[in-house]
């Protein structure tokens, strides 16, 4: 399960505290799928970065799977991150000197304990699910957009995460390259059984989740 509880946020500025996020409560089991909208500056990719145990909140406390990362020092932190949490981002952020292949088994490389001698077989399963084996020696350079970021959907599912976290994954994306991706994000959440969040600003692909939220002013609605 997935908990904040009144989370806040805010920056201190030259002018006082700029408040971004305002009393967040929100509760998700596993499988749980919710996509959140709103206009540039709502508050919506900071709360992401929080979920994702990127950015601490001002307060309130966050738990996934019953523990709260900000209370872990800096090197559990990161371990949990990678264990728990995966991440789709708007620009895909391979790595452009790495196979594809290499791109999905990247968070292996750094995985404490490692995960077992079938991070290969997993990561190749993976890119068969996006379409992709018959690109697992090719660069990141000579895939398409839609090609990238299914590659990078498939790296954010490696380590089994709980949690997962997409920000504009279809933003860079064509119609129809957007739509064969937010079609393989759904049909692997629900087979992986993770909870996954989506911040998006795209009615097509908000309009495919169960669950919607819209986030103003920092304040978090269910639509």
């Amino acid at each position: 399960m997935l908990t904040l509880d009144r989370i806040t946020k805010s920056y201190r500025t030259p002018r006082g505290e700029l408040p971004i996020l305002s009393g967040i409560t929100l509760s998700l089991d596993r499988g749980a799928a919710v996509a959140i909208m709103g206009p540039s500056g709502s508050g919506k990719s900071t709360l992401l970065y929080i979920l994702g145990a990127l950015e601490p909140p001002s307060s309130g406390t966050v738990t996934l799977d019953g523990q709260d990362p900000f209370r872990m020092n800096e090197p559990d932190q990161a371990a949990f991150r990678n264990r728990h949490i995966g991440f789709v981002f708007q620009d895909h952020s391979l790595l452009p000197q790495c196979s594809v292949l290499e791109n999905v088994l990247a968070p292996t490389f750094v995985a404490s304990p490692a995960t077992g001698g079938d991070d290969g077989e997993r990561a190749r399963a993976l890119l068969a699910q996006v379409g992709l084996s018959d690109r697992i020696d090719h660069r990141p350079a000579e895939l398409s957009g839609g090609e990238k970021q299914r590659a990078a959907l498939a790296r954010a599912l490696i380590r089994h995460p709980t949690l997962l976290l997409c920000d504009e994954p279809t933003g860079n994306l064509d119609r129809a390259a957007a739509d064969t991706v937010a079609e393989l994000l759904l049909q692997l959440h629900a087979a992986q059984h993770t909870i996954l969040v989506v911040v998006t600003h795209s009615a097509a692909l908000a309009a495919r989740f169960p669950v919607r939220y819209e986030m103003n002013s920092g304040v978090l609605v269910r639509e």
